[in-house]
C-alpha cells in the first residue's frame, strides 16, 4: 500500500457530532512484499499506521509507514533481512543488523524486530506502536512520525509482551510479558509503567519507573504459554494459561533449522486451561486453583466482580486454524468464498466463584449467581469451570473503557460468518443478548471503538466508529460514525486512497493530543 503522509480532506456526507474532535489512530500491516522477497504470513508485514482527524466538522485521512529499524533494514537491502513471526529472514553477511542477538540454551536467537504493527499503547502523554515483541516505538498521532525505540527488556526482563495493555484509574498503563532468559525459570511477569514521573526527574521517562506487580511462574518451564491479550476487574488481574504454547528450545534453534519461530507454536488439545488471579492489592495469586477445557483465545472482552464471583468474558476458539488462515499463501483471490473457519468464535463467560465455601462438596457447583456457567469442585480441591455461551461469530472486541473490570452490557465487534473477514460490525448486549448489526455489500469493516460523548449518563451514550475497505474495484473506502445506541449512521468520510485493512488502534481526544509548544 502507498503512504500518504500529507493530510486528504475526506468527503463527509451526513451529519458528524459537533463534540467528536480528536484522532482515530489505527496500526496493521501495510506492506508484504519488498524487492523480491514476500513475507509469509499477513501479520509479518511491515507497520501503517493510519489516522483519521476529526476538526470543526472536517475529517482528514493521512498514513505513514513506521520507520522502524526493521523498515529501515529492509528497504536498504531491497529485501526482507529481519525476521517476523512468521517468516525467518537471513541477514546480508555484509551487514551485521544481528549485532545484539541474545543467547539461550548456546544458541543465538537473532534480535526480535520493532515492527510494531498490532496496536497503539498510550504511557503518560505520549503514544506508541506496539507488537508482542520487547520493542515498541514512540510515534507523533498528529504527523505519525516515528520517534524513539523503546526496549522494555532495558526496564524488566521480558522477551515477549501484549500489544493489549490496560489502563487504570490513575492513568498507569498494566501490561504483561514472558521472561525466557533465566534458563529453567521461565515466568510471565505483570508490570505497571506510571502515568508521570515526579517533578524532580522531569527529564527521566515513566519506563525509568516501571514496577514488576508480580511474577507468576510458566505451569511448562520450556513451553510457556502464548497470550494475546488479559483482564483486570476492580480488584483483580486475569492471566489465562491456555495450552497453546510456544516451544523454546525450538525457537532456539529456528534460525539454524531456517523454520520460522511460528512453527514453534503448538496447541495441545488435550490439555487444561488454567486461570490466575492476582489480588491488585497483596500482589500475590489465589491460591485455589480454577480450569477449563483446552481452548484457543486472543481477546479478552471484559470482567467485573459480583457477589464474590469474578465475571470474564473472552472470545475463544477450539483450535489455532485462525493464524493458519492469514498465511500469504492461503490467502487467495476468493479467499472471502473459499477459506472456511474450521472453528467458530465464541463469545464465552466464565463465572469463577472466588470466595467459595471451602467445607463445599466434591461435585458440586460453587456458582451461586444468575448463570448456566458453571465451577465445580473436584476430589483434589481444583475447580473445573465451565462457561456459558453469549454469542458466536464475534471477533475484536471493544466496550466502552468507563466500564472495563465493571459490571457492563455492551460489546462492539466485527461479525465474522464462516470465513475470517468480517463483513459487518455488531452491538452485543450481554444481558439480553440482543445483537445489532451494520454492513453494507461488498464492504469489510475495521474493529469497531467506542467514542463517549462528553455529556454521557448511559454506557452506550457516544458513537462507534469503523474503517471500511471496499472489495469492488474502484469504490473508495471509507470510515463510518454510528450513533452507538441505535446502531445507525450518522455519517461518513470517504477518501480517495488505497486503505489497508488493519487491526487495531484509538481514539485520541483532542484534549489529549499535544500542542505543538509542548
Amino acid at each position: 500500500k502507498e503512504e500518504h503522509p500529507e493530510p486528504l480532506k475526506a468527503e463527509v456526507q451526513g451529519q458528524l457530532p459537533t463534540w467528536l474532535q480528536g484522532i482515530l489512530l489505527r496500526n496493521g500491516p501495510g506492506m508484504h512484499t519488498i524487492g523480491d522477497s514476500k513475507y509469509n504470513h499477513w501479520f509479518d508485514g511491515l507497520a501503517l499506521l493510519h489516522t483519521f482527524t476529526f476538526k470543526n466538522g472536517e475529517v482528514y485521512y493521512r498514513s505513514k509507514y513506521l520507520r522502524s529499524d526493521t523498515y529501515n533494514c529492509n528497504i536498504e537491502a531491497n529485501r526482507i533481512v529481519v525476521s517476523e513471526f512468521g517468516t525467518m529472514a537471513y541477514p546480508d553477511p555484509c551487514k551485521n543488523i544481528f549485532a545484539k542477538a541474545f543467547s539461550y540454551l548456546s544458541h543465538t536467537i537473532p534480535e526480535f524486530t520493532d515492527n510494531c504493527l498490532i496496536n497503539i499503547m498510550k504511557s503518560g502523554d505520549d503514544f506508541y506502536a506496539t507488537s508482542e515483541t520487547n520493542f515498541i516505538r514512540k510515534i507523533n498521532p498528529q504527523t505519525l512520525e516515528t520517534l524513539e525505540k523503546v526496549d522494555y527488556n532495558k526496564y524488566v526482563a521480558v522477551n515477549v509482551t501484549t500489544s493489549h495493555p490496560h489502563y487504570d484509574s490513575a492513568g498507569n498503563t498494566l501490561n504483561i510479558g514472558t521472561s525466557i532468559v533465566d534458563k529453567g525459570k521461565t515466568k510471565y511477569v505483570l508490570f505497571k509503567i506510571p502515568s508521570s514521573v515526579p517533578e524532580q526527574e522531569k527529564k527521566k521517562s515513566c519506563f525509568k519507573h516501571l514496577e514488576v506487580v508480580c511474577t507468576i511462574p510458566s505451569r511448562s518451564l520450556l513451553h510457556p504459554s502464548y497470550y494475546h491479550s488479559f483482564g483486570i476487574t476492580e480488584n483483580y488481574i486475569i492471566f489465562i494459561e491456555q495450552p497453546f504454547r510456544l516451544d523454546i528450545v525450538k525457537m532456539a534453534t529456528a534460525y539454524i533449522r531456517g523454520v520460522s519461530w511460528a512453527s514453534c507454536l503448538a496447541f495441545s488439545k488435550d490439555d487444561k486451561t488454567w486461570f490466575h488471579f492476582v489480588d491488585r492489592k497483596t500482589k500475590k495469586e489465589v491460591s485455589t486453583k480454577f480450569y477449563t477445557d483446552a481452548m484457543v483465545f486472543f481477546h479478552h472482552v471484559n470482567a467485573y466482580e459480583e457477589d464474590g464471583h469474578i465475571i470474564l468474558d473472552i472470545i475463544a476458539y477450539a483450535d489455532n486454524s485462525l493464524y493458519d488462515m492469514f498465511y500469504l499463501k492461503n490467502l487467495i483471490k476468493d479467499f472471502e468464498e473459499k477459506t472456511k473457519l474450521t472453528s467458530f468464535p465464541t463469545c464465552k463467560r466464565f463465572v469463577v466463584p472466588l470466595q467459595c465455601d471451602k467445607d463445599a462438596e466434591v461435585g458440586s457447583n460453587l456458582v451461586t449467581i444468575r448463570s448456566t456457567a458453571t465451577a465445580v469442585k473436584e476430589k483434589d480441591g481444583n475447580i473445573y469451570c465451565q462457561p456459558e455461551i453469549l454469542c458466536e461469530g464475534i471477533e475484536l472486541p471493544r466496550i466502552n473503557y468507563d466500564y472495563n473490570g465493571k459490571k457492563y452490557n455492551y460489546v462492539y465487534a466485527t461479525k465474522v460468518r464462516w470465513s475470517p473477514v468480517p463483513t459487518k460490525i455488531a452491538k452485543f448486549n450481554t444481558q439480553t443478548k440482543e445483537i445489532l448489526h451494520w454492513g453494507e455489500d461488498h464492504c469489510w469493516p475495521s474493529e469497531p471503538i467506542f467514542v463517549p460523548s462528553p455529556d454521557a449518563r448511559e454506557e452506550d451514550d457516544g458513537v462507534v466508529l469503523t474503517c471500511v475497505v471496499r472489495t469492488e474495484p474502484k469504490k473508495p473506502p471509507f470510515l463510518v460514525v454510528l450513533d452507538a445506541k441505535t446502531f445507525t449512521e450518522l455519517g461518513r468520510a470517504t477518501v480517495n486512497v488505497d486503505m489497508h485493512l488493519d487491526l487495531h488502534g484509538i481514539f485520541i481526544p483532542e484534549q489529549d493530543l499535544k500542542t505543538e509548544a509542548e
